[in-house]
C-alpha cells in the first residue's frame, strides 16, 4: 500500500509548465536573407561590368592618337587654361564638345564606384579615386600617345562629372546595394 500511496502522489503532484514551442527561426529567416543577397549580387556584376565596358571606352577616346590634332597639343598644367582656349573658339560645338564629353567621362566613375567599393562610398573618397586615375590617363596619354597632351582641366572636368554621377545617382545605389549594419 505504501508503494500506491507514493505512487499516486507522485502522479498528482503539479508538473512544471513547458515553455511554448519556438517555430524554427533559421528557416523562415533563410529565404528573406538569400534575396537581398542574390539581388547585391546582380547589381554588382551589372555594375561591374558596367565598369569595364567604360573602361574600354575611355581607353579608346582617351589613349587612340590623333595626328590630326599633334600640331595643337601641348600641355597644360594651369586650371583654367584649356577651358579659355575652348570658349574662345568660334565654333560653340566644340567647346560643348570638349567640356562636356570630359565632364560626361566622369560620370560612371560617381556612379558605379560606390557600387563597386563599399569602402569608397563617400564623397570625398569617390572624388579622390575619381582624380588619382584621371590623373594616370592623362599622364599616360601625355608621355605615350601621339596627338595627345597632358591636361590638368580634363582632370578637373572628369572629377567634376564623378561629383555630379555620385550626387545624381551614385550614393543611393551604393546605399541600397551596401546596406551598413
Amino acid at each position: 500500500m505504501a508503494r500506491a500511496a507514493l505512487l499516486s502522489r507522485i502522479l498528482s503532484r503539479p508538473r512544471p509548465a513547458k515553455p511554448p514551442a519556438k517555430p524554427p527561426a533559421r528557416k523562415a529567416r533563410a529565404p528573406r536573407r538569400l534575396l537581398p543577397l542574390i539581388g547585391r549580387a546582380l547589381a554588382m556584376a551589372c555594375a561591374f561590368a558596367v565598369m569595364v565596358a567604360f573602361a574600354v571606352v575611355l581607353a579608346r577616346v582617351t589613349l587612340q592618337p590623333s595626328p590630326a590634332s599633334e600640331a595643337l597639343t601641348h600641355s597644360n598644367l594651369r586650371p583654367g587654361r584649356s577651358l579659355q582656349a575652348y570658349l574662345d573658339q568660334p565654333a560653340l560645338r566644340d567647346a560643348i564638345r570638349q567640356i562636356g564629353g570630359n565632364l560626361l567621362l566622369g560620370v560612371p566613375f560617381g556612379v558605379l564606384v560606390p557600387v563597386l567599393a563599399p569602402r569608397a562610398r563617400g564623397i570625398l573618397r569617390v572624388l579622390l579615386l575619381t582624380a588619382a586615375v584621371m590623373l594616370l590617363v592623362e599622364l599616360a596619354q601625355g608621355a605615350m600617345v601621339t596627338g595627345r597632351a597632358f591636361d590638368i582641366d580634363d582632370v578637373i572636368l572628369n572629377t567634376v562629372g564623378a561629383l555630379a554621377g555620385y550626387l545624381l545617382l551614385g550614393r543611393r545605389l551604393g546605399r541600397a546595394v551596401h546596406v551598413r549594419r
